[in-house]
């Protein structure tokens, strides 16, 4: 059986920078550091950061007056950020900047006048938070391109758009060539919104998924970047997907007939998940490896400052 890696995969820069604030107050501060809501979507991150001290809440209410809050990589409405601060917490927000870069486009459309088109999927924690940064009614989310047909008997206002940053890279673009095609003044962003992590992982999919008669994504089915994985793999032409958090979940039946196996891991999923599963496919095929694409990205951000 020969296994094809797909590169880039797993941890993103948005990713690292988040657990790196998590383990920087930790250290800085001590047990308990509370997080609301998951840090990043993969419960293997959150045991471990969890064995280290960090205490994951729902809400700002769970948190103890007074205690070190860090926000997710996904980013917060303003009512959440405000709510921290009333509380008195010692407040930390790990949002990936490439989260917070479509936040400033999106007061900045508003304060302009523009009604706002969001490309998401709704209840996703970026989504509500990037709806959470404007007034109620000055935005809507849409997540297909049949949606925007109904959007022209309520829109009166100039237009702007923006994407969910771990969207499919192919949907937004139908998408966004469907609300021009309506609403030619529609305004959008500088380049891209989707994050290059969400681009080159898809890429890298893309370049194999037709190649192999198999393909695993190691990422939680929660995972909003992990599912899009799945979906471009199946629209490539492969049939044979499984979306796994880690090698328990793996059904090796199902590779019985498999020469070929293509394996890639969410933004947020850890090298270590990626191996246990390369490992335990060759306790029981005689596997070969490659690599298609390549893994170093050069992209960081700028730690989260704890002071």
């Amino acid at each position: 059986m020969r296994i094809v890696l797909a590169a880039p995969r797993g941890f993103c820069a948005g990713v690292t920078r988040a657990i790196d604030a998590v383990e920087g107050a930790l250290r800085r501060f001590g047990a308990p550091v509370y997080v609301r809501r998951p840090i990043v979507h993969n419960r293997v991150v959150m045991r471990r950061l969890e064995a280290l001290g960090a205490v994951f809440v729902e809400e700002v209410d769970d948190v103890p007056e007074g205690a070190v809050l860090i926000l997710s990589a996904h980013g917060v409405s303003r009512d959440v950020a405000f709510a921290a601060h009333e509380r008195k917490l010692r407040v930390f927000d790990a949002i990936c900047p490439l989260v917070d870069k479509v936040h400033r486009e999106v007061n900045r459309h508003h304060k302009e006048g523009r009604h706002i088109i969001l490309i998401g999927h709704s209840g996703h924690p970026e989504i509500d938070g990037t709806l959470g940064q404007l007034p109620s009614g000055a935005a809507e989310v849409i997540a297909t391109a049949n949606e925007v047909d109904h959007l022209c008997d309520r829109v009166i206002r100039p237009l702007a758009y923006a994407v969910q940053t771990t969207f499919a890279v192919e949907e937004a673009r139908q998408i966004v060539d469907a609300l021009k095609a309506r609403f030619p003044h529609i305004v959008g962003p500088q380049g891209s919104d989707i994050c290059y992590a969400t681009t080159n992982r898809q890429s890298a999919v893309r370049a194999i998924a037709r190649d192999v008669d198999a393909f695993i994504i190691v990422g939680e089915s929660f995972s909003s970047n992990a599912r899009r994985l799945a979906e471009v793999a199946e629209a490539e032409g492969c049939t044979n997907i499984q979306l796994i958090a880690g090698l328990s979940d793996l059904d090796f039946a199902r590779l019985d007939a498999s020469e070929a196996i293509g394996i890639t891991a969410a933004a947020s999923t850890p090298a270590q998940s990626v191996s246990e599963v390369i490992e335990g496919l060759g306790r029981v095929f005689d596997i070969s490896m490659q690599q298609v694409g390549d893994q170093e990205e050069g992209v960081s951000f700028r730690q989260v400052a704890l002071c």
